[in-house]
């Protein structure tokens, strides 16, 4: 069976994601943080980097951030996202984590299509915050708004 190419690729969470989409679907913005050391890591796994333990809890961000690096896909693209071109791809750092970064997009509402946002509005080190996004049939995606200097 192949894949409908016309339909935005989704995420699929595996068990160690999975909670973050739950939080994100409750409009809460988490990361995975050791319960043994205190590290934050990102992407979510089963083991600390650090200490090499198995216990792990969520834990809440503000989802504030800034942009550290972002990429304006060019063609060819799949096809469900070539007819939104240009959109963004922008890389996070948490206020709260810096070393934890995010991928997403920024856009101009939470329902607002990839390419809301022009492109020369990007400037890396601009100020954002977390929006959240259901996707039909699928799970809640962080996307994220420029918040005001």
């Amino acid at each position: 069976m192949t894949a409908d190419m016309t339909e935005p690729l989704r995420p699929v969470p595996d068990e160690d994601g999975a909670p973050f989409f739950e939080y994100a679907a409750r409009g809460e913005l988490r990361v995975q943080t050791c319960a043994g050391c205190g590290e934050p890591r990102f992407p979510p796994r089963p083991c600390c980097p650090h200490c090499q333990s198995f216990d792990s809890r969520w834990t809440k961000t503000s989802g504030r951030g800034r942009i550290w690096s972002y990429v304006l896909p060019h063609p060819p693209l799949l096809p469900a996202y070539a007819a939104q071109a240009p959109y963004n791809v922008i890389l996070v750092e948490l206020a709260e984590t810096p070393r934890i970064r995010l991928v997403g997009n920024l856009v101009a509402s939470a329902g607002a299509a990839l390419n809301s946002v022009d492109p020369a509005r990007i400037r890396i080190g601009a100020p954002v915050r977390a929006v959240f996004h259901p996707l039909p049939d699928g799970p809640t995606v962080v996307r994220w708004l420029l918040e005001r200097p």
